[in-house]
């Protein structure tokens, strides 16, 4: 009888295993997922597109990077070569950030058409170079444009 019990005991621990696997898999996650889109992705979704947490890749587009340094508010725009998309993110920019690069934004995509983002990161190689002697931090900061975009 003992082994009998044993077995029931494993099963219905396997069981229990198994249903909370299904339920993280199809249920439990479904809220916490974040989908990468591309700007083309993300604007062919419409309206439902709206606040939805989402990360979006693209390319910061030439000419488009106004950085307040003084706010540290973030403007620019980031395209996919079909679809342009208006980008506020507050706080410092990655040192590696400027016009050209890629990067990968994390955020909501607002109603006024602008994507808010609380996450910015750049796409880069996996080179190191330290910085120069003498070289300070805020130096490198100062090759982004200023000023306010309307």
């Amino acid at each position: 009888m003992s082994r009998n019990r044993n077995r029931g005991i494993v099963g219905g621990a396997i069981a229990v295993v198994l249903g909370a696997f299904a339920w993280l898999l199809w249920g439990g996650l479904d809220g916490n997922i974040v989908y990468f889109l591309t700007p083309s992705e993300l604007m062919a979704k419409g309206t439902q597109g709206y606040d939805a947490p989402v990360r979006v890749g693209g390319m910061v587009e030439d000419g488009s990077v106004v950085w307040d340094k003084d706010k540290l508010e973030l403007r620019f725009n980031v395209t996919d070569g079909q679809a342009v998309i208006p980008v506020y993110s507050k706080g410092a920019p990655p040192q590696m950030f400027q016009a050209g690069i890629g990067v990968v934004l994390e955020g909501r995509y607002q109603r006024s058409g602008v994507f808010h983002s609380n996450t910015l990161m750049v796409k880069h190689s996996n080179e190191y170079k330290p910085p120069d002697h003498g070289e300070k931090p805020a130096e490198l900061y100062k090759n982004l444009p200023r000023g306010s975009q309307s």
